[in-house]
């Protein structure tokens, strides 16, 4: 009765796969993904989020996004806050704009209302699809390297420095000598191919920072497992949607638009190539079902309280083991589901054990810098002004502009007009009014 259940709801016959191998995928994306509860609460915290809160935003938002993809788009992929997403919210909208946390969740919530738009009209993978390769895989590059500055920075390798602007942090200090050791046994164990690596490396850094005196051990089992959920009532419902329109819609708005609108869609396509769920036709089945379900989860997410929730990568390692269908993705969200009990254990995680896990997101992102074509400097100069303005200017909003912006400029200087489509145009015209206005 069970198993014709399952086979009803997700036709695992049909994508060649049973009940045991996606339970053991799910299990797999799982502990691959679980990272998430550790370091998306650290970063939002710094933007004045109350961290049990954020904790819990995490985890709700993460099941009913992960629900959605696996029972109504039946897809192997597991859904939660996204990394870049979260650095944007916290580092460039709050702390660089100086806007209250509450007003960038409800740019979020509004950017999901955007997104079910776009998804239910089709216009959001026309979108994306009119966008230039090089900076779509640039964006991606240059928020890979935002993300490790945030690593080494927490870390305390890279400090301020105010005739050098930046300059290596005291190397001998404890929490640098940890932090960098759990960065060098992640990227072993990364290397090794370990399953659930970047989550046994916070674990193993925070070991560390207990045994050198950084953190504090955990004094009773009350500080390792809690039999009460965490409480979000600080920041549920809480988003300031006039706060945020107020602002503007071509600022954060728009920007959390197009950083979603690449990472989601990219990642989409990524996955289901990877796990040859696409048809003969090269189409993703059930697209449009996933992408609703994306934006409807972003609207959940700030709901709750966290930052926009993305199809996560690290689904490709439940798909390595064989998943195929949303069971996968039922059994993620169950996993996330039962994380709830130890959710005390994650406030004795110290920002530093999580510095390892950021920098090895950001040399995985990096490594999709082999897809720039260097020879033609029409395409190489938009995707280093993308890459390297991210991290320099410490805003992912400000790297993407400066790459539409001078990728139509210099498309248009060297007389290759033919080669600017009607969106890359679009939204660098939007960018350029953006940074008028912000003059103002």
């Amino acid at each position: 009765m069970i198993t014709d259940l399952v086979e009803k709801v997700f036709h695992l016959s049909s994508r060649k796969t049973n009940i045991k191998t996606e339970i053991i995928a799910g299990f797999t994306t799982f502990v691959t993904l679980s990272y998430i509860i550790f370091v998306n609460p650290t970063i939002l915290s710094q933007a004045g989020i109350p961290k049990e809160a954020a904790i819990g935003a995490t985890i709700y938002s993460t099941i009913i996004a992960t629900l959605l993809m696996g029972l109504w788009a039946n897809l192997p992929i597991a859904v939660a806050p996204g990394m870049g997403l979260n650095a944007f919210f916290t580092y460039t909208v709050v702390i660089g704009m100086g806007l209250s946390w509450e007003t960038a969740l409800g740019a979020v919530f509004i950017s999901g209302i955007f997104f079910f738009i776009l998804s239910v009209t089709n216009i959001r993978k026309a979108i994306f699809m009119g966008i230039p390769a090089v900076l779509r895989t640039s964006i991606a590059v240059g928020i890979g390297l935002f993300i490790a500055l945030i690593g080494f920075k927490n870390a305390g390798i890279i400090v301020e420095n105010k005739d050098t602007l930046v300059s290596f942090g005291h190397l001998l200090s404890p929490e640098v000598l940890v932090a960098t050791l759990g960065l060098f046994i992640t990227a072993a164990l990364i290397s090794k191919g370990t399953k659930g690596a970047i989550l046994i490396g916070i674990l193993l850094t925070t070991l560390l920072s207990i045994i050198f005196g950084i953190a504090k051990a955990p004094s009773s089992i009350s500080n390792i497992i809690s039999f009460s959920i965490p409480n979000v009532s600080d920041t549920f419902l809480k988003m300031n949607l006039l706060g945020a329109i107020h602002y503007g819609i071509l600022g954060i708005i728009f920007t959390f638009s197009i950083v979603e609108l690449f990472d989601n869609m990219g990642t989409l396509i990524g996955l289901t190539t990877k796990g040859k769920i696409i048809d003969k036709d090269g189409n993703i089945p059930n697209l449009n079902k996933a992408l609703v379900s994306d934006s409807v989860g972003t609207m959940i997410s700030a709901i709750f309280g966290t930052s926009t929730v993305t199809s996560y990568i690290e689904s490709a390692a439940g798909i390595a083991e064989g998943g195929r269908t949303g069971l996968s993705a039922l059994v993620v969200a169950l996993c996330f589901g039962l994380a709830v009990v130890f959710t005390p254990l994650i406030g004795i995680v110290p920002a530093l054990a999580t510095s390892p896990a950021l920098i090895m997101v950001g040399t995985l992102m990096f490594t999709e810098i082999h897809r720039i074509d260097f020879s033609d400097l029409t395409e190489s100069f938009p995707a280093f002004m993308t890459i390297i303005l991210m991290p320099l200017s410490f805003s992912i909003a400000n790297g993407i502009a400066a790459g539409f912006i001078s990728y139509v400029s210099l498309k248009v200087l060297t007389g290759r007009f033919k080669e600017i489509n009607f969106i890359s145009l679009i939204i660098a015209i939007a960018f350029l009014i953006n940074f008028i206005l912000r003059l103002h």
